[in-house]
C-alpha cells in the first residue's frame, strides 16, 4: 500500500516517477470504484433475497468505516512532509477530488438540496457564494500560497508578516472557524450514523468518531488525502443515482441538470394552482385563527397558562369521573403534562408556535415562489419596494461573505500546499471546481424533482393513501416530517405538512420509489461528506497547535517525530472535545457553521491578499487589521442574533446596519481588515528587504528566489 499511496522515502523527484505514480493510483481507485458499485449490486440483491433493512444500515456503515480505517492505517507515517503536506506528492486531479471531498460537508451534502426546496431562488446564494469562493481561491491564494511553500495558514502568515504575533492571531482564527465547523460534522456523524443503523446519537457520534481518528490520526494529510479520494467517490455516487432516477421517473431523461428548467415551468404552474385552491385557502384559515389565539394569549402569558391548566386538569378529572376511555384519559393527561411549566416558558413555546402558524397562514406552506427571485416588489408600494430592497442586499452580502469566506478557509487552503509544483496547485482548484460543480448543479435539480413529486403525489392524496415513505419518515422524525388533517376532510393539503430540509436528500430514494439499499448509499454518501470534511477540520487545528505554537513558537529545537506525536495527540483531544459539545446537541449549530464564513473571511482574507500582493503590507498591520476585521465581525453577530444575544444577556433592541442579517456579518468585517491593514502599514515602517524579494518572488512565476 505504501508503494500504491507514497512512501516516507525521498519521494516522487522526476517526470517519469511522477507518470507512473499517477498511473498506479488510476489503476488503484478504478479497481476501488468497481469493487465499491459491486459492493451496492451485491447488497441489492441480498434484499431482494430478504435481507433486513437494519443489516444494510449496519454492512454500509462497518464497510465504508473499515474501508477508511483501513485507508489510514496502510498510509501511516511519522515524516514531517508527508504527514502536514501529504509529502507534496498529490497529482492535480486527485487533490481536486480530495478538496471536493473536504469541502462537501454534511450540511453542503444532505442540507442543499434542501435549503432550495424550502427557499428556491434564495438558496442559490450559498451555490454561487461556495463556488464563487473557488474563483478567488484560483485568483489570488492557491498558486502563491503553494510559491510560498509553508505547510498552513497560519505559518503562512508568520513567514510573510515576519513575527509571532500574526502567526498567533492566525492560529487562533483558524481554531475558531474550525472547531465551530467541526462539531457541526461531527453532529451530523452521529445523526447519520444513528439513522443508518438505529443506535443511540450519542453512540454514533463515537463509532464516527472511530473512523475520523483512524485515518487523521495515524497518516496526517497523507492519510486524509487518499481517504478522502474515495470517499468523494462514494459521496458524489450516492447524490447523483437517485437524482438521475427521478429524472427518468418523471421526464425519461437522465440528465436531471437538462431538464431542470422544464420541471421549474411545471413547479410554477402548480404553486398558482395550490395558492387558489379552495381547501387549500381553509386550512391557511384555521392556522390563521391558531396565530391569532396566540398572540391573544401572549398579551398576558401567566393568566393565559393558569386558564389552559385549569382547563386541562378539568378534562382529567371529568374523564376519570365519567370512567372515559383508558386512551382518552392518557390523552388527556399527556396534554396536562406537555403544558408549558411557568410564564417564560409558556411565552417562550407561544412565540415558537405563532411563527409556525404564521408561516402556515401563507400560500405554499410559507415557502417563496420557487422561481422569485427576492421577496417584495419592485414596482409595489413603499412596504413592498423596501422588502425588495432589503432581500436583494442579503441576498448579495450572502454571496459575498460565502465567496470571501470560502476562499480564506484554512483547510481548504492546506490542500493545496500538498500538490508538487504552484501549475498543479492552479490545475488543482480547477479540479476542485469541477468535482464541487457536479454536485452543486445537480443540487437545483433535485430540489425541483422532489419539489414537484411532493406537489403532484402527496398533495390531494387521502391520509389512508399516501405513499409508503411518508408514514416511514414520519416514524423515524417528527421534526423532519409531519402531517396533520387540520381540517379533518380526509385529504392532504400541502399546509397540513411540514417538512424540514434534510429529509429532502435522505429520502430522495424511497420518493422515487428505490430499492432501500440506495437509500442506505444515500446515507452512507452524507456520512463520508461528513466524516471527509472533519478529517481536514481536525487536522486544521491540530497542526496549528503544534507546528504553528509549539513548532515555531514554543520550541524551534523540537525533534520532527516529537512534533509529529504532539500533533496526534492534539488531534485526539480536540476530537474528543469536539465530540462531547456535539454531544450535547448545541443549539443553533447551523448558523454558527455558516458564521464561520463570515469570521474566515474577516479574519485572513485581508492579511492573506494584501501578503500576496502588496509588499508594503507589514505584521503589525495585519496583526490589528485581523483582529478589527474578526472584532467588529463578532460584535454584530453578538448583538444581532437571537441566540448570541441570550447568552451574552443582550437584552437593548436588536439593531441591524442597513438590514444585513448576521449570518452575513462579514461583510462589514472584511473592509474593516483591508482598511486597517492598508493604513497602520502607510504609518508604520516597510517590511525589510527579504520579505519584500520574497513577496515579489511569489508573484512573479519568472523570478528566482535569491
Amino acid at each position: 500500500m505504501a508503494g500504491m499511496f507514497g512512501s516516507d522515502s525521498d519521494g516522487v523527484s522526476n517526470a517519469a516517477s511522477k507518470a507512473a505514480f499517477k498511473q498506479n493510483l488510476n489503476k488503484v481507485y478504478k479497481w476501488y470504484t468497481g469493487g465499491f458499485l459491486a459492493f451496492v449490486v451485491v447488497l441489492a440483491v441480498l434484499e431482494q433475497m430478504g435481507l433486513p433493512r437494519s443489516w444494510i444500515g449496519f454492512i454500509f456503515l462497518l464497510a465504508t468505516i473499515g474501508l477508511y480505517a483501513g485507508i489510514g492505517i496502510m498510509s501511516r507515517t511519522n515524516d514531517a512532509a508527508e504527514y502536514y503536506v501529504a509529502g507534496r506528492r498529490v497529482p492535480a486531479v486527485y487533490n481536486g477530488m480530495a478538496t471536493g471531498a473536504d469541502w462537501m460537508s454534511a450540511a453542503s451534502f444532505i442540507g442543499m438540496a434542501g435549503t432550495l426546496y424550502l427557499t428556491g431562488y434564495g438558496g442559490l446564494a450559498f451555490i454561487m457564494g461556495w463556488t464563487g469562493g473557488y474563483c478567488l481561491v484560483a485568483l489570488f491564494l492557491a498558486p502563491y500560497m503553494r510559491k510560498f511553500g509553508q505547510f498552513t495558514v497560519p505559518d503562512f502568515l508568520g513567514e510573510r508578516y515576519g513575527g509571532n504575533l500574526p502567526r498567533f492571531i492566525g492560529i487562533v482564527a483558524a481554531i475558531l472557524c474550525s472547531f465551530v465547523y467541526v462539531v457541526a460534522q461531527i453532529y451530523g456523524v452521529g445523526l447519520i450514523t444513528s439513522r443508518l443503523t438505529g443506535v443511540a446519537f450519542e453512540l454514533g457520534i463515537f463509532l464516527g468518531l472511530g473512523g475520523i481518528l483512524v485515518c487523521s490520526f495515524l497518516g496526517g494529510m497523507r492519510a486524509v488525502t487518499w481517504t478522502q479520494v474515495a470517499q468523494y467517490i462514494i459521496l458524489i455516487v450516492a447524490y447523483l443515482i437517485p437524482v438521475v432516477w427521478l429524472s427518468v421517473k418523471q421526464t425519461g431523461v437522465p440528465v436531471p441538470q437538462a431538464i431542470y428548467g422544464a420541471q421549474l415551468e411545471k413547479v410554477t404552474a402548480l404553486e398558482k394552482k395550490l395558492t387558489e385552491d379552495p381547501k387549500e385557502i381553509a386550512v391557511r384559515e384555521v392556522f390563521k385563527q391558531r396565530s391569532a389565539a396566540l398572540a391573544e394569549k401572549l398579551k398576558d402569558p401567566a393568566t393565559a397558562l393558569a386558564a389552559d391548566k385549569a382547563a386541562a386538569e378539568k378534562r382529567v378529572a371529568d374523564l376519570k369521573a365519567a370512567n372515559g376511555a383508558a386512551a382518552e384519559i392518557a390523552a388527556a393527561e399527556k396534554a396536562l403534562a406537555g403544558l408549558p411549566k411557568d410564564a417564560a416558558a409558556a411565552k417562550t413555546a407561544w412565540t415558537a408556535a405563532k411563527a409556525r402558524d404564521d408561516a402556515k397562514s401563507r400560500p405554499i406552506n410559507g415557502m417563496p415562489k420557487h422561481a422569485t427571485s427576492y421577496a417584495g416588489d419592485p414596482n409595489g408600494d413603499a412596504a413592498a419596494q423596501k422588502a425588495f430592497d432589503v432581500s436583494r442586499r442579503n441576498f448579495m452580502a450572502l454571496i459575498f461573505c460565502l465567496m470571501v469566506g470560502t476562499a480564506a478557509l484554512p483547510h481548504i487552503l492546506m490542500r493545496y500546499y500538498t500538490v508538487p509544483s504552484v501549475k498543479e496547485a492552479r490545475e488543482s482548484v480547477s479540479w476542485s471546481l469541477f468535482f464541487i460543480f457536479l454536485l452543486y448543479f445537480t443540487a437545483p435539480a433535485l430540489a425541483v424533482l422532489v419539489k414537484y413529486e411532493v406537489f403532484t403525489l402527496v398533495v390531494g392524496t387521502p391520509f389512508d393513501q399516501l405513499p409508503a415513505w411518508v408514514a416511514s419518515w414520519t416514524k423515524v422524525d417528527p421534526t423532519l416530517l409531519s402531517v396533520v388533517d387540520i381540517n379533518k376532510d380526509g385529504i392532504l393539503q400541502l399546509n397540513e405538512m411540514s417538512i424540514g430540509g434534510d429529509i429532502v436528500v435522505l429520502a430522495t430514494p424511497e420518493i422515487g420509489g428505490l430499492p432501500y439499499v440506495i437509500s442506505g448509499l444515500v446515507a452512507a454518501g452524507g456520512l463520508a461528506a461528513a466524516l471527509s470534511t472533519a478529517d481536514g477540520l481536525l487536522l486544521t487545528i491540530a497542526n496549528a497547535l503544534s507546528h504553528d505554537l509549539y513548532y515555531k513558537m514554543i520550541d524551534p529545537n523540537a525533534s520532527t517525530g516529537r512534533r509529529v506525536a504532539l500533533s496526534k495527540t492534539l488531534l485526539l483531544v480536540v476530537a474528543l472535545a469536539a465530540a462531547y459539545v456535539a454531544a450535547q446537541k448545541p443549539a443553533d449549530i447551523l448558523f454558527l457553521v455558516s458564521a464561520a464564513f463570515s469570521f474566515a473571511a474577516a479574519s485572513f482574507f485581508p492579511a492573506l491578499t494584501l501578503g500576496i500582493f502588496w509588499k508594503r503590507a507589514t505584521g503589525i498591520a495585519a496583526s490589528l487589521g485581523m483582529v478589527a476585521g474578526l472584532g467588529v465581525t463578532a460584535y454584530y453577530m453578538v448583538t444581532t442574533q437571537t441566540w448570541l444575544r441570550g447568552i451574552f444577556d443582550i437584552t437593548s433592541p436588536v439593531v441591524l446596519w442597513w438590514d444585513i442579517q448576521p449570518i452575513s456579518a462579514g461583510l462589514f468585517g472584511v473592509p474593516v481588515g483591508f482598511a486597517v491593514i492598508i493604513l497602520v502599514s502607510l504609518v508604520t515602517p516597510a517590511p525589510n528587504r527579504k520579505i519584500q524579494q520574497l513577496v515579489e518572488f511569489v508573484r512573479y512565476p519568472n523570478l528566482k528566489a535569491s
